[in-house]
């Protein structure tokens, strides 16, 4: 039997990250797992690990992301600069940076994927539409007056950031097609997570999805079912449109 395939999922440790890995786990194909948490020494021990003990990487997914839209609002951070180049630094910077890192040893797989875990929120062709009710709540615009109230889920920067990171999976897209890489950008769908950190009984009642749903779809990407959408955003049923 071939070796099995070596996945490295960031922010593995919770949320869809987790569930990416408990789908691959329930996988028939064998895989080997690395998990990487959301912070510079987890990444070092992760790219040590690959380069002393596997030599390669066959899949980065890259998952792990970060909403800070609401801590503004509970002042657990100081300015809206302060909020807003945390979530680029985040979600977008440090992706960069963490697939750079490993370029090299995903260039060494016989099929190397690269995915990088976007937003529903992220497509600039949908910031009108009013159906179905998700839409209806984040394109929804409050009162006159000023501060605004952005209701229960802010995510102005979270959303511009995620539109930004689509952008970069077509620039990585671009830069490795003569190498053979297959890359996407993720689109899982409404999920009961922590990510808005609203509780996930919450984001039930909104209509959130179990995450396990996210984790399944990210497998079947890993296992070659969207092969054909190679270079798009893609939700579960559908490329997601720009």
């Amino acid at each position: 039997m071939a070796n099995p395939q070596i996945v490295l999922v960031t922010g593995g440790n919770t949320g869809l990250g987790y569930e990416i890995l408990k789908a691959l786990l329930q996988s028939p194909t064998p895989y080997t797992l690395i998990l990487s948490a959301r912070n510079p020494t987890a990444a070092t021990e992760a790219l040590t690990e690959l380069t002393q003990a596997h030599g390669k990487l066959d899949v980065l997914i890259n998952n792990a992301g970060a909403s800070f839209d609401r801590q503004v609002e509970s002042n657990n951070l100081t300015s809206e600069r302060e909020a807003f180049n945390k979530t680029w630094d985040t979600n977008v910077t440090g992706t960069h940076v963490l697939t750079t890192s490993l370029m090299p040893l995903l260039l060494l797989s016989l099929n190397p994927r690269l995915l990088f875990m976007t937003s529903g929120t992220s497509a600039l062709s949908e910031t009108e539409k009013s159906e179905p009710e998700a839409f209806a709540r984040i394109n929804a615009s409050p009162a006159a007056g000023w501060p605004k109230d952005e209701g229960v889920n802010p995510v102005i920067m979270y959303r511009s950031v995620k539109t930004g990171l689509n952008m970069l999976m077509t620039q990585w897209w671009r830069r490795l097609r003569a190498d053979g890489v297959k890359v996407w950008a993720v689109s899982p769908g409404f999920l009961a997570t922590g990510l808005a950190g609203i509780g996930a009984e919450r984001l039930k009642q909104m209509g959130a999805l179990d995450p396990a749903e996210g984790g399944k779809f990210v497998r079947d990407v890993v296992e070659g079912k969207r092969d054909g959408d190679v270079g798009k955003v893609i939700r579960a049923s559908m490329v997601q449109p720009w």
